[in-house]
Protein backbone atom coordinates (compact mmCIF):
# COMPACT_ATOMS: atom_id res chain seq x y z
CA UNK A 1 0.00 0.00 0.00
CA UNK A 2 2.83 2.34 0.95
CA UNK A 3 4.56 1.54 -2.35
CA UNK A 4 1.41 2.48 -4.28
CA UNK A 5 1.11 5.81 -2.42
CA UNK A 6 4.79 6.50 -3.01
CA UNK A 7 4.45 5.77 -6.73
CA UNK A 8 1.46 8.10 -6.94
CA UNK A 9 3.44 10.91 -5.31
CA UNK A 10 6.32 10.29 -7.69
CA UNK A 11 3.97 10.39 -10.70
CA UNK A 12 2.33 13.56 -9.42
CA UNK A 13 5.76 15.11 -8.92
CA UNK A 14 6.84 14.19 -12.45
CA UNK A 15 3.60 15.51 -13.96
CA UNK A 16 3.82 18.68 -11.89
CA UNK A 17 7.44 19.20 -12.89
CA UNK A 18 6.62 18.73 -16.58
CA UNK A 19 3.70 21.13 -16.27
CA UNK A 20 5.98 23.72 -14.64
CA UNK A 21 8.58 23.31 -17.39
CA UNK A 22 5.97 23.69 -20.15
CA UNK A 23 4.49 26.71 -18.37
CA UNK A 24 7.89 28.40 -18.12
CA UNK A 25 8.55 27.67 -21.81
CA UNK A 26 5.16 29.17 -22.66
CA UNK A 27 5.94 32.30 -20.67
CA UNK A 28 9.35 32.60 -22.29
CA UNK A 29 7.76 32.38 -25.73
CA UNK A 30 5.54 35.33 -24.82
CA UNK A 31 8.40 37.53 -23.66
CA UNK A 32 9.70 39.75 -26.42
CA UNK A 33 13.18 41.11 -26.02
CA UNK A 34 13.25 43.32 -29.12
CA UNK A 35 13.57 47.09 -28.98
CA UNK A 36 12.52 47.97 -32.56
CA UNK A 37 8.99 47.35 -33.86
CA UNK A 38 9.01 46.04 -37.44
CA UNK A 39 5.61 46.51 -39.10
CA UNK A 40 5.17 45.15 -42.65
CA UNK A 41 2.72 46.99 -44.94
CA UNK A 42 2.30 44.64 -47.87
CA UNK A 43 -0.41 44.77 -50.53
CA UNK A 44 -3.30 47.08 -51.29
CA UNK A 45 -4.17 49.30 -48.32
CA UNK A 46 -7.81 49.02 -47.24
CA UNK A 47 -9.74 50.01 -44.15
CA UNK A 48 -10.75 46.50 -43.05
CA UNK A 49 -8.41 44.29 -45.06
CA UNK A 50 -11.18 42.87 -47.25
CA UNK A 51 -9.43 41.02 -50.07
CA UNK A 52 -10.49 41.28 -53.69
CA UNK A 53 -9.79 38.21 -55.80
CA UNK A 54 -6.22 38.38 -57.06
CA UNK A 55 -5.07 41.09 -54.63
CA UNK A 56 -3.24 40.95 -51.35
CA UNK A 57 -4.50 43.55 -48.89
CA UNK A 58 -3.53 45.07 -45.58
CA UNK A 59 -5.93 46.64 -43.08
CA UNK A 60 -5.40 50.16 -41.75
CA UNK A 61 -7.23 49.03 -38.60
CA UNK A 62 -4.55 46.40 -37.96
CA UNK A 63 -1.63 48.70 -38.81
CA UNK A 64 -2.93 51.53 -36.61
CA UNK A 65 -3.38 49.03 -33.75
CA UNK A 66 0.22 47.81 -34.22
CA UNK A 67 1.55 51.39 -34.23
CA UNK A 68 -0.44 52.25 -31.10
CA UNK A 69 0.73 49.08 -29.33
CA UNK A 70 4.38 49.67 -30.24
CA UNK A 71 4.16 53.30 -29.17
CA UNK A 72 2.77 52.28 -25.77
CA UNK A 73 5.43 49.61 -25.22
CA UNK A 74 8.31 51.14 -23.21
CA UNK A 75 10.57 48.38 -24.48
CA UNK A 76 10.19 49.65 -28.08
CA UNK A 77 12.54 52.52 -28.89
CA UNK A 78 11.80 52.92 -32.63
CA UNK A 79 9.35 51.81 -35.33
CA UNK A 80 10.28 50.53 -38.79
CA UNK A 81 7.70 50.22 -41.56
CA UNK A 82 8.60 47.68 -44.23
CA UNK A 83 6.54 48.89 -47.20
CA UNK A 84 5.71 46.97 -50.35
CA UNK A 85 2.38 48.50 -51.42
CA UNK A 86 1.02 50.08 -54.61
CA UNK A 87 -1.49 52.14 -52.62
CA UNK A 88 -5.19 51.72 -52.01
CA UNK A 89 -7.92 53.56 -50.12
CA UNK A 90 -7.29 57.25 -49.50
CA UNK A 91 -9.04 57.00 -46.12
CA UNK A 92 -7.04 53.96 -45.01
CA UNK A 93 -3.72 55.55 -46.05
CA UNK A 94 -4.60 58.75 -44.18
CA UNK A 95 -5.50 56.77 -41.04
CA UNK A 96 -2.10 55.07 -40.95
CA UNK A 97 -0.23 58.31 -41.65
CA UNK A 98 -2.15 60.07 -38.87
CA UNK A 99 -1.26 57.30 -36.39
CA UNK A 100 2.43 57.62 -37.28
CA UNK A 101 2.37 61.35 -36.61
CA UNK A 102 1.07 60.76 -33.08
CA UNK A 103 4.01 58.64 -31.96
CA UNK A 104 7.02 60.38 -30.44
CA UNK A 105 9.33 57.49 -31.20
CA UNK A 106 11.59 57.56 -34.28
CA UNK A 107 9.80 56.10 -37.32
CA UNK A 108 11.66 54.86 -40.39
CA UNK A 109 9.99 53.74 -43.61
CA UNK A 110 11.75 51.22 -45.82
CA UNK A 111 10.36 51.07 -49.38
CA UNK A 112 11.42 47.78 -50.89
CA UNK A 113 9.80 47.09 -54.28
CA UNK A 114 6.81 49.45 -54.24
CA UNK A 115 5.85 52.40 -52.07
CA UNK A 116 3.55 54.19 -54.49
CA UNK A 117 0.44 56.33 -54.17
CA UNK A 118 -1.20 55.50 -50.79
CA UNK A 119 1.86 53.43 -49.93
CA UNK A 120 4.01 56.52 -50.43
CA UNK A 121 1.55 58.67 -48.44
CA UNK A 122 2.18 56.35 -45.48
CA UNK A 123 5.95 56.35 -46.02
CA UNK A 124 6.06 60.16 -46.16
CA UNK A 125 4.70 60.36 -42.60
CA UNK A 126 7.84 58.65 -41.27
CA UNK A 127 10.76 60.65 -39.88
CA UNK A 128 13.16 59.06 -42.36
CA UNK A 129 12.52 57.26 -45.67
CA UNK A 130 14.88 54.68 -47.16
CA UNK A 131 14.13 53.24 -50.61
CA UNK A 132 15.74 50.69 -52.87
CA UNK A 133 17.28 52.45 -55.84
CA UNK A 134 15.03 50.47 -58.22
CA UNK A 135 11.86 50.73 -56.14
CA UNK A 136 8.64 52.34 -57.37
CA UNK A 137 7.83 55.47 -55.36
CA UNK A 138 5.65 58.56 -55.64
CA UNK A 139 2.66 58.23 -58.00
CA UNK A 140 0.96 61.18 -56.31
CA UNK A 141 -2.44 60.97 -57.94
CA UNK A 142 -6.04 59.80 -57.51
CA UNK A 143 -8.11 57.39 -59.57
CA UNK A 144 -11.74 56.36 -59.59
CA UNK A 145 -12.24 54.48 -62.84
CA UNK A 146 -14.87 51.89 -63.66
CA UNK A 147 -16.15 49.83 -66.58
CA UNK A 148 -19.22 51.24 -68.36
CA UNK A 149 -21.51 48.68 -70.03
CA UNK A 150 -24.24 50.79 -71.67
CA UNK A 151 -23.00 50.18 -75.23
CA UNK A 152 -22.79 46.44 -74.68
CA UNK A 153 -26.26 46.41 -73.11
CA UNK A 154 -27.74 48.30 -76.05
CA UNK A 155 -26.17 45.86 -78.49
CA UNK A 156 -27.84 42.90 -76.79
CA UNK A 157 -31.13 44.65 -76.08
CA UNK A 158 -30.65 44.97 -72.32
CA UNK A 159 -32.25 48.05 -70.77
CA UNK A 160 -31.47 50.04 -67.62
CA UNK A 161 -34.60 51.09 -65.74
CA UNK A 162 -33.62 54.20 -63.76
CA UNK A 163 -35.75 54.45 -60.61
CA UNK A 164 -34.18 56.88 -58.15
CA UNK A 165 -35.05 59.64 -55.70
CA UNK A 166 -32.32 62.23 -55.90
CA UNK A 167 -30.98 62.97 -59.37
CA UNK A 168 -27.38 62.05 -58.49
CA UNK A 169 -28.17 58.82 -56.62
CA UNK A 170 -26.87 56.57 -59.41
CA UNK A 171 -23.84 58.70 -60.14
CA UNK A 172 -21.13 56.37 -61.41
CA UNK A 173 -23.35 53.42 -62.29
CA UNK A 174 -21.78 51.26 -65.03
CA UNK A 175 -25.15 50.91 -66.78
CA UNK A 176 -25.21 54.36 -68.39
CA UNK A 177 -22.77 57.02 -69.52
CA UNK A 178 -21.86 59.94 -67.29
CA UNK A 179 -23.32 63.25 -68.36
CA UNK A 180 -20.96 66.20 -68.80
CA UNK A 181 -22.12 67.70 -65.50
CA UNK A 182 -21.73 64.38 -63.67
CA UNK A 183 -18.21 63.99 -64.97
CA UNK A 184 -17.37 67.46 -63.64
CA UNK A 185 -18.82 66.53 -60.24
CA UNK A 186 -16.65 63.40 -60.04
CA UNK A 187 -13.54 65.27 -61.14
CA UNK A 188 -14.13 67.98 -58.51
CA UNK A 189 -14.27 65.37 -55.76
CA UNK A 190 -11.11 63.69 -57.02
CA UNK A 191 -9.41 67.10 -57.16
CA UNK A 192 -10.22 67.66 -53.46
CA UNK A 193 -8.62 64.34 -52.52
CA UNK A 194 -5.64 65.07 -54.78
CA UNK A 195 -5.14 68.39 -53.01
CA UNK A 196 -5.25 66.66 -49.60
CA UNK A 197 -2.62 64.23 -50.89
CA UNK A 198 -0.38 67.09 -52.10
CA UNK A 199 -0.73 68.98 -48.81
CA UNK A 200 0.17 65.91 -46.77
CA UNK A 201 3.29 65.15 -48.82
CA UNK A 202 4.39 68.78 -48.68
CA UNK A 203 3.97 68.87 -44.89
CA UNK A 204 5.44 65.44 -44.20
CA UNK A 205 8.47 65.91 -46.43
CA UNK A 206 8.90 69.61 -45.64
CA UNK A 207 8.67 70.51 -49.31
CA UNK A 208 7.09 73.59 -50.92
CA UNK A 209 3.54 72.80 -51.99
CA UNK A 210 4.21 74.13 -55.49
CA UNK A 211 7.10 71.72 -55.90
CA UNK A 212 4.92 68.78 -54.86
CA UNK A 213 2.21 69.96 -57.29
CA UNK A 214 4.73 69.74 -60.12
CA UNK A 215 5.43 66.10 -59.21
CA UNK A 216 1.78 65.22 -58.54
CA UNK A 217 0.94 64.03 -62.04
CA UNK A 218 0.49 60.42 -60.97
CA UNK A 219 3.90 59.54 -62.44
CA UNK A 220 5.90 57.04 -60.40
CA UNK A 221 9.60 57.48 -59.79
CA UNK A 222 12.38 54.99 -59.28
CA UNK A 223 14.11 55.32 -55.95
CA UNK A 224 17.14 56.80 -57.66
CA UNK A 225 14.88 59.48 -59.18
CA UNK A 226 12.96 60.11 -55.96
CA UNK A 227 16.09 60.95 -53.92
CA UNK A 228 17.03 64.24 -55.67
CA UNK A 229 13.33 65.22 -55.69
CA UNK A 230 13.25 65.05 -51.89
CA UNK A 231 10.70 62.23 -51.76
CA UNK A 232 13.12 59.90 -49.94
CA UNK A 233 16.11 60.51 -47.69
CA UNK A 234 18.43 57.67 -48.63
CA UNK A 235 18.83 54.78 -51.04
CA UNK A 236 19.45 51.39 -49.51
CA UNK A 237 17.98 48.48 -47.62
CA UNK A 238 17.56 47.33 -44.02
CA UNK A 239 21.26 47.95 -43.38
CA UNK A 240 20.74 51.65 -44.14
CA UNK A 241 17.76 51.70 -41.77
CA UNK A 242 19.82 50.17 -38.99
CA UNK A 243 22.68 52.61 -39.56
CA UNK A 244 20.21 55.50 -39.22
CA UNK A 245 18.80 54.03 -36.00
CA UNK A 246 22.31 53.71 -34.58
CA UNK A 247 22.83 57.39 -35.34
CA UNK A 248 19.70 58.05 -33.27
CA UNK A 249 21.34 56.36 -30.28
CA UNK A 250 20.26 52.71 -30.59
CA UNK A 251 23.40 50.73 -29.87
CA UNK A 252 21.49 47.45 -30.04
CA UNK A 253 18.80 46.58 -32.62
CA UNK A 254 16.51 43.60 -32.07
CA UNK A 255 13.22 43.44 -33.93
CA UNK A 256 9.72 42.70 -32.66
CA UNK A 257 7.69 41.82 -35.74
CA UNK A 258 4.10 43.03 -35.68
CA UNK A 259 1.92 41.32 -38.26
CA UNK A 260 -1.40 39.57 -38.58
CA UNK A 261 -1.27 35.91 -39.54
CA UNK A 262 -2.84 35.40 -42.96
CA UNK A 263 -5.90 33.20 -43.24
CA UNK A 264 -6.03 30.37 -45.77
CA UNK A 265 -8.15 32.49 -48.15
CA UNK A 266 -5.76 35.45 -47.83
CA UNK A 267 -2.79 33.19 -48.51
CA UNK A 268 -4.52 31.79 -51.58
CA UNK A 269 -5.28 35.31 -52.81
CA UNK A 270 -1.62 36.21 -52.38
CA UNK A 271 -0.67 33.60 -54.96
CA UNK A 272 -2.65 35.57 -57.54
CA UNK A 273 -1.44 38.97 -56.37
CA UNK A 274 -2.09 41.76 -58.87
CA UNK A 275 1.17 43.25 -60.14
CA UNK A 276 -0.38 45.96 -62.37
CA UNK A 277 0.42 48.90 -60.13
CA UNK A 278 -0.59 51.63 -59.60
CA UNK A 279 -3.77 51.46 -61.71
CA UNK A 280 -6.92 50.00 -60.18
CA UNK A 281 -10.34 49.57 -61.78
CA UNK A 282 -13.13 50.45 -59.40
CA UNK A 283 -16.84 51.19 -59.53
CA UNK A 284 -17.21 54.78 -58.39
CA UNK A 285 -20.71 54.03 -57.19
CA UNK A 286 -19.83 51.46 -54.54
CA UNK A 287 -16.05 51.21 -54.14
CA UNK A 288 -13.59 53.48 -52.30
CA UNK A 289 -11.57 55.99 -54.28
CA UNK A 290 -8.03 54.74 -54.68
CA UNK A 291 -4.78 56.66 -54.65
Amino acid sequence: MKKVVRIRYILLGVVGGLFLIFFLIFLASKVTLGNVALIPIVGQITVDGTAALGSRTVSSEDIVAFITEADANPQVKAIVLEINSPGGSAVASDEIAAALKKTEKPVVALIREVGASGGYWVASAADYVVANRMSITGSIGVISSYLEFSGLMEKYGVGYERLIVGERKDLGTPFRELSTEERKIMERKLAHIHNFFIEEIAENRRLPKEKVKEMATGEFFLGVEALPLGLVDELGNLDAVEEYLKQQGLTRIDYIRYEKKASFVESLAGVWQDLDFPLKIVNANNRPILI
